[in-house]
C-alpha cells in the first residue's frame, strides 16, 4: 500500500488501426414504370355492384393493351366490396303540431290520440359499392401520359404519382456497394502509407444504400462539403449511393 495514496490505474493496451468512410453512386436509366389505378362501380344490389365493377376493369385492361401494357403486367393487389346504408325514419303524413278542434286534443291539453300511437319503423335505403385497385407495370416509359390518359378516359382513377424503377435493381445496388468498398480500402492503404504502415485485415465493416430518384445529387449540390466524391448529375436517371464504414488493422 502507498504511503503516498496514489492509485495506479492500468491501461488496456489499444489496437492499432485506421477507420474509413468509402462512398459511391451508381445511376440506372429507369426502364418501368408503375402505376396505381383505382376502379370503382356501384349498384343496388352487390352482385350487380361486381359485374360493373369488372365490366370496367376490363375496359381499363383493353385501353391500355391497346398501348403495350400486356395481361401479365396488370396485377390486381386489393378488391373490396362495401354496403352503404342509410337509416330513415318514416313519419306519417298527418303528423305534425296538433289544432284545437283536432281529434285527440282537448281543453286540457294533448291527448293519446296525437302522439301515442304514432309508430316510427326504421327504412334502410342501401347500395353497394365495388373498389379494385390494379398494378399497372409500363415496360415503355415515354408512353406514361398516353396511359394516364386511358385509363382516365376508361373509367380509371390513378392513385398517387409515377414510380419509376429498374428491372435489374439488384445488380445496381450490388454494384454501388462494391464500389463503395473499393473506395474505403484505397482510402485506408492511403492512410497507412501516409504513416509507414501496412493495411491489414478489416475488422469491422458496415453499409448503407439509398435509392433515390436525383435526391442525392440534389443534397450534393447544396451541401458540397457534406458528401463524398461523385460524378455530375444526369436528369432523368435513378442513383444509388452506397456508403461503407470499415476499420483496417495497421501492420
Amino acid at each position: 500500500m502507498s504511503s503516498l495514496g496514489l492509485t495506479q490505474h492500468t491501461q488496456a493496451p489499444r489496437s492499432e488501426g485506421v477507420t474509413v468512410v468509402g462512398e459511391a453512386v451508381r445511376r440506372v436509366a429507369p426502364d418501368t414504370l408503375e402505376l396505381l389505378v383505382e376502379i370503382n362501380a356501384g349498384a343496388p344490389t352487390a352482385a350487380q355492384a361486381l359485374r360493373d365493377n369488372q365490366a370496367r376493369t376490363a375496359q381499363v385492361t383493353q385501353a391500355v393493351a391497346t398501348l403495350g401494357v400486356q395481361q401479365a403486367d396488370v396485377q390486381t393487389i386489393s378488391h373490396n366490396i362495401y354496403n352503404l346504408y342509410s337509416p330513415m325514419m318514416a313519419v306519417p303524413p298527418a303528423y305534425g303540431p296538433p289544432q284545437i278542434g283536432q281529434a285527440g286534443f282537448g281543453q286540457a291539453g294533448f291527448g293519446q290520440a296525437a302522439f301515442g300511437q304514432v309508430g316510427f319503423p326504421d327504412v334502410q335505403f342501401g347500395s353497394y359499392q365495388v373498389r379494385n385497385t390494379v398494378r399497372l407495370q409500363v415496360k415503355d416509359t415515354t408512353r406514361a401520359g398516353e396511359i394516364v390518359d386511358a385509363v382516365s378516359r376508361a373509367g380509371g382513377t390513378i392513385v398517387g404519382g409515377f414510380s419509376f424503377k429498374a428491372s435489374d435493381e439488384a445488380a445496381a445496388r450490388r454494384a454501388a456497394l462494391e464500389a463503395a468498398g473499393r473506395d474505403a480500402k484505397a482510402k485506408a492503404e492511403a492512410l497507412a502509407t501516409a504513416t509507414g504502415k501496412r493495411v491489414g485485415d478489416p475488422v469491422t465493416i458496415s453499409e448503407e444504400i439509398v435509392a433515390t430518384n436525383g435526391a442525392y445529387m440534389a443534397l450534393r449540390s447544396a451541401v458540397p462539403f457534406a458528401f463524398g466524391a461523385g460524378a455530375p448529375p444526369v436528369i432523368g436517371e435513378l442513383e444509388y449511393y452506397a456508403r461503407v464504414s470499415a476499420n483496417f488493422k495497421l501492420q
